[in-house]
């Protein structure tokens, strides 16, 4: 409680010329005149008690300053008439002591209590409150009044253990930090009074780091268990948990506490293997992949905090590979067997099965998350699949040489579409054997009955191989097609263009030349052949372009390419000892 000295005023007399009320008038100014005097000029005011007066409050007061706690605090020490005793600011280090443990003037103790940090008070101590009639040294004379300007800028306690406040947490947590596990987690690291002293955000790399085996301070140790990767805390801990007496040396003050703000990335155990989700199945599975089988998978890889990498959607091509056999990151590898067509799943990789310490491209030590979706695969050795719907009747079945015509669909393992015949509004026609079709297909349209329909799966070895067709058909893709007999043709016995129906006539060259100068030519021989055609006696091949078999057998039978056959040229298909288009 502040006390006012009372001061004793003189009375003058009226001084002359001065009357009634301007003597009176006068007397007052006067009067103010030596009060404002003595004011001025007035000795310090005695104390009874310490004065506090508060000249910056904090918006929050998380704690404030009771007996017993050990605080740091920086300060200015004055005189009353603002001559300056003492400062911390200017040894450059802040004042670290107990409070109520008599280390500081009794004054002082009880203007510590109550304090939040950050708080500035400006406290008046009276002299039988801090150094009294001795003073101290040359410093404070005796019966000094004090007056500290102090900033509070830590406050704890030896009982003090660390303080959690989560502010953030996933809604989804398959998993939290024990010991001995393996984390990435950015911070920022303050002081009590929120001076930045580290971060990892400012390195941008994370800090990475097994917890719980005393590769931290121990009180992020002890914050770190338990979190969720996503969630975000603030951990709060004593020096005692920190960096103790002697701080780190740079930027950490001794006796410091500290608050780390920390946001949990990445999780995983030496131990772990990979995790499988699997997310989606096909409706039908009639094979799971193995060791050796050459897949096509699209994917999203992310990092376990959901940060993106990469994907092969945003490259518009799957990613194709061997499994099993080291052509992938170990966990993948593992990851992607035993799968179906058209399944979708999470595969959730250990640094230790996938990029390790290093990384390459993505963080070191990173745990990947792929969001897996199987497009086809099929092992070098498959070969095509046949599901067929046969017709009650069937009296002949297709083999090589015949000319068939059907109707096709054709997809992707997974449903995409290709093409079909229907979209033509016409069949498909082709003549078997004659590399019309890739493979797959030959093979799948043999020993057909009209109206049978089938169900091919070609693997690409078979198909369209590892290049596809552009724009059309991906490299090393899976067929499908859904094929219905429309008609046959049967062929010709395998190596013959053409064949007699009947007897062939024993003066064959003869007849072919027409105008009798003992030579046969181009016309003549196309002529006759065509009129056997026509008049049942021969066949050609079908699906084939007759002019262009006519010229094939012509050409067999000029043996000296002079444009013309004769007699001693002119063969039967019988008499010749290779295959030739030829009669």
């Amino acid at each position: 409680m502040r006390t006012v000295g009372i001061y004793r005023v003189p009375v003058f007399q009226n001084p002359p010329g001065f009357h009634g009320s301007e003597a009176s008038g006068g007397r007052m100014i006067f009067f103010a005149f030596l009060v404002t005097l003595v004011a001025c000029n007035a000795p310090p005011v005695p104390l009874d008690d310490i004065v506090i007066e508060k000249t910056f409050t904090p918006e929050r007061c998380d704690r404030a300053v009771k007996s017993g706690d050990f605080v740091r605090y920086h300060y200015n020490g004055m005189f009353p008439d603002g001559k300056k005793f003492d400062s911390s600011y200017d040894r450059g280090t802040t004042y670290n002591v107990f409070v109520g443990r008599k280390q500081l003037i009794a004054g002082m103790d009880k203007a510590l209590v109550g304090m939040c940090v950050n708080e500035r008070r400006l406290v008046k101590i009276p002299p039988q409150l801090a150094y009294g009639k001795d003073g101290y040294g040359d410093i404070i004379p005796p019966e000094s009044i004090l007056h500290f300007d102090v900033l509070l800028l830590d406050v704890w306690n030896a009982d003090d253990k660390a303080q959690i406040q989560t502010y953030h947490k996933p809604e989804k947590c398959g998993r939290i930090v024990q010991v001995s596990d393996y984390v990435r987690y950015h911070y920022n690291g303050t002081l009590l009074d929120g001076t930045l002293f580290d971060s990892s955000h400012t390195r941008m790399r994370t800090y990475d780091t097994y917890v719980g085996i005393g590769w931290l301070i121990a009180g992020m140790d002890q914050g770190l268990l338990g979190m969720c990767v996503g969630e975000r805390r603030i951990i709060t801990m004593p020096p005692s948990l920190g960096y103790g007496e002697h701080g780190d040396g740079s930027d950490i003050p001794p006796q410091a506490s500290l608050v780390f703000d920390v946001v949990l990335l990445d999780l995983h155990n030496p131990k772990d293997e990979i995790a499988v989700e699997v997310q989606s199945l096909p409706d039908s599975c009639t094979r799971k992949s193995v060791e050796g089988d050459f897949m096509r998978y699209h994917y999203n890889g992310t990092l376990l905090d959901g940060t993106f990498f990469d994907s092969s959607y945003s490259r518009n091509r799957t990613y194709d590979t061997y499994i099993g056999k080291g052509y992938v990151i170990a966990g993948m590898d593992q990851g992607l067997l035993g799968v179906c067509v058209r399944e979708r799943r999470r595969i959730t990789i250990p640094p230790h099965l996938a990029y390790g310490e290093e990384g390459t491209g993505i963080p070191g030590s990173a745990v990947l998350v792929f969001d897996v979706h199987i497009i086809d695969f099929h092992n070098p050795s498959d070969k095509v699949e046949i599901t067929s719907v046969k017709p009650e009747k069937c009296s002949y079945t297709t083999k090589r040489g015949d000319f068939i015509k059907y109707h096709y669909n054709a997809t992707l393992m997974d449903g995409t579409y290709i093409d079909s015949s229907h979209s033509y509004g016409k069949t498909y026609d082709v003549v078997l054997g004659a590399g019309q079709v890739i493979p797959g297909m030959e093979q799948g349209l043999l020993e057909m009955c009209v109206g049978e329909k089938r169900t091919l799966v070609v693997p690409p070895h078979l198909g369209y191989g590892e290049r596809g067709v552009d724009g059309e058909v991906p490299g090393s893709a899976v067929l499908v097609f859904d094929i219905e007999l429309v008609n046959v043709e049967e062929g010709l016995p395998d190596g013959y263009m053409f064949v007699w129906n009947d007897d062939v006539s024993p003066d064959l060259f003869s007849e072919m030349d027409r105008n009798k100068d003992l030579e046969v030519d181009t016309t003549e021989f196309s002529d006759y052949i065509l009129r056997q055609v026509n008049d049942g006696k021969g066949r050609l091949a079908p699906g084939f372009d007759p002019h262009r078999i006519i010229e094939n057998m012509y050409s067999n039978q000029d043996r000296n390419k002079d444009g013309r056959i004769t007699a001693d040229e002119f063969k039967l298909k019988a008499d010749e000892a290779s295959t030739h288009d030829e009669l």
